[in-house]
């Protein structure tokens, strides 16, 4: 993978990690605590207050360090900025980013020049099925994630996997955005793996078509 790539890689990942933190230290903070102290009403106020200014700010920078990714890739590609506007379609905007011809000749990967070498009709055809395999690998993902999540909230609650997925389904609206959320952030990331997944599978190939070749010398006629 290119420097920029890894670059744009760890801004997304820090996307989770920004929302956890916010999420927790929006938690933390209780209005309720004002109960019983002079002032309470103002106090509640400003509590409440900075408990909503935490969480926007836990956005807002998650929105930034997707921008960033963005401006990364398009930066590697040696791109006009204007390609930026496709930021705000989400996943499927960062998969046009990521399928962006790379300008940057002497700088490009062995994914590069082998998407370079396709011809048009060719390579739409393999975008196409890249799309929607990455939209099925990340839903399945998603899916194992859930399940291992169940599991391990039945085994610390003590209660069955069946109480606990009743109880998801109480709020299924929630967990419903939050697993689309998963899903599109693991699009994200999976396109811009592609590059490495690509050349392990190379790596790969080169070493069974070596083993095959030395087997098939080494077998007597």
């Amino acid at each position: 993978m290119k420097k920029q790539s890894i670059a744009a890689l760890l801004l997304l990942l820090l996307i989770p990690v920004v929302l956890m933190l916010g999420g927790m230290l929006s938690n933390l903070i209780n209005p309720e605590i004002a109960a019983g102290h002079p002032n309470y009403t103002r106090n509640f106020q400003l509590l409440s207050t900075l408990k909503i200014l935490t969480f926007i700010a836990s956005l807002t920078c998650a929105a930034v360090l997707w921008i960033l990714a963005s401006i990364v890739v398009i930066r590697s590609k040696r791109r006009s900025y204007l390609w930026l506007l496709l930021a705000a379609l989400g996943p499927f905007g960062f998969a046009v980013l990521a399928m962006l011809s790379d300008r940057a000749p002497l700088e490009t990967d062995r994914y590069a020049r082998f998407v370079r070498g396709l011809n048009g009709y060719v390579r739409v055809g393999y975008e196409v099925c890249c799309f929607l395999l990455v939209w099925v690998i990340a839903y399945q993902v998603m899916v194992l994630q859930r399940s291992l999540m169940i599991r391990l909230e039945a085994a610390n609650t003590g209660v069955s996997t069946a109480q606990v997925m009743s109880l998801q389904n109480a709020s299924s609206g929630m967990w419903a955005f939050a697993e689309g959320n998963e899903v599109m952030f693991l699009v994200a990331v999976l396109y811009l793996l592609r590059p490495a997944i690509f050349a392990l599978a190379s790596g790969v190939g080169g070493m069974l078509a070596s083993r095959a070749t030395a087997d098939s010398s080494d077998t007597p006629v």
